[in-house]
C-alpha cells in the first residue's frame, strides 16, 4: 500500500526550449500531467507513490510508463487505451510563464472499473480538475474520490483551471467546485481562488473554503510563496528567490513536497502544529523554486538529496 495515489492525466508536454537560427520554435517532449507530476515529485522526496491513469498504445505512452517506473512510481494502475497519448503544447515567454494548447487522447478514457484501484488505501488520494472535463474519466475520478473518503483515506485536490479544456468558464467552475466538500487538502493558485470563492482576497477566500470542511487550504502565489489556512488561522509563507527558467511543474512539485512531508507523520494531519506546518511549507517552497530554475516539468523536479544536502 502506497503513501500517495494520484489519479488523472499523464501526458507529453511539448515544451518550447528556444528558437533556431531561422526563428523556428524548438520543442522538447517532456513527461507531464499534473497528477503524474505530483506522484513523481513526492516519490523523489521520499514518499511511496502510485499512479492511476491511461496512455495510448504508442511510443509516447511507453515512454511515460518508463519515466514513472524510473522514479519508483507504482504503475500497476496505468492502463493502455485505443486513443493516442494526450499531449499539451507548452509555449514559454521571456519571463518563464506558460501558455497551453491540448490535444486530448487516452487520459479521458479512464473507466470507473479502472479507477477503482485508486481507492485501495494509503494516506492520500490526489486528483485534479482536468479529470473532470469529460466522461468517463469524470465519473471514474469522482467515484474513486468518494470511495477513498469512505475508506478513511485523505483526499488532496488541485482545481487546476485550463480554459482550453472546458466549453465555458461557467461549466468549469461548476465542476471544479463539486468535489470541494470531499477534499481534505486543497492546493490552488491565486488566479483560481476567485473562480471558486468569488473573491481574490486571500483571507476571505481561504476562510470560505475552510468552511466547506477543507482542513488545509494552500493558495500558491508564484514567486511570493504560499498563503496557508489551517485550523482557523491564515498566514503567508514567503517564497524562495530564484532565476526562473520555466514555471512548468512548480505547483505540482510544491504539492508533492507538502504531501511527502505530511506522509512522514503517523497520521498526516492529526495534531499538526503551525510551526511544523511552517517547516513543511518552507521545504515545499524550496523544492518548487529549484524546479523553476530548470526546464521541463518532471525532468526539473528535485530529489531529496538536493534539498537536504
Amino acid at each position: 500500500m502506497k503513501d500517495i495515489t494520484a489519479i488523472g492525466e499523464i501526458l507529453i508536454d511539448l515544451t518550447q526550449t528556444g528558437i533556431n537560427e531561422s526563428g523556428v520554435p524548438l520543442f522538447a517532449a517532456n513527461p507531464g500531467g499534473a497528477p503524474a507530476n505530483v506522484a513523481v515529485a513526492a516519490s523523489r522526496l521520499g514518499a511511496s507513490t502510485a499512479f492511476v491513469g491511461k496512455v495510448g498504445d504508442d511510443g509516447f505512452g511507453a515512454y511515460l510508463r518508463r519515466v514513472l517506473e524510473g522514479d519508483k512510481v507504482d504503475c500497476s494502475g496505468l492502463y493502455t487505451g485505443s486513443a493516442p497519448t494526450t499531449m499539451a503544447v507548452v509555449a514559454v515567454d521571456g519571463r518563464g510563464e506558460r501558455s497551453f494548447r491540448f490535444v486530448r487522447g487516452a487520459d479521458r478514457d479512464l473507466s470507473p472499473d479502472e479507477a477503482g484501484k485508486a481507492a485501495a488505501g494509503g494516506k492520500f488520494l490526489h486528483f485534479g480538475s482536468v479529470s473532470l472535463t469529460e466522461d468517463p474519466a469524470r465519473s471514474a475520478t469522482l467515484a474513486a474520490v468518494r470511495a477513498a473518503r469512505e475508506a478513511g483515506v485523505l483526499v488532496s485536490y488541485d482545481p487546476n483551471y485550463r480554459s482550453a479544456l472546458w466549453p465555458s468558464q461557467e461549466e468549469a467552475v461548476d465542476w471544479m467546485r463539486r468535489p470541494l466538500d470531499l477534499t481534505d487538502v486543497l492546493k490552488l493558485s491565486d488566479e483560481e481562488l476567485p473562480l471558486l470563492t468569488g473573491t481574490d482576497r486571500l483571507e476571505e477566500g481561504s476562510r470560505a473554503l475552510e468552511e466547506l470542511g477543507i482542513q488545509l487550504v494552500l493558495v500558491t502565489l508564484g514567486g511570493e510563496g504560499v498563503y496557508c489556512r489551517w485550523r482557523g488561522e491564515g498566514w503567508h509563507q514567503p517564497g524562495v528567490p530564484v532565476q526562473v527558467a520555466d514555471t512548468n511543474g512548480a505547483g505540482d512539485t510544491f504539492l508533492g513536497a507538502v504531501l511527502s512531508r505530511l506522509c512522514r507523520r503517523g497520521a498526516p494531519l492529526e495534531d499538526l502544529t503551525r510551526a511544523e506546518l511552517g517547516d513543511i511549507l518552507s521545504f515545499a517552497n524550496r523544492a518548487a523554486a529549484l524546479t523553476c530554475s530548470r526546464s521541463g516539468a518532471i525532468p526539473a523536479m528535485p530529489t531529496l538529496a538536493e534539498l537536504e544536502g
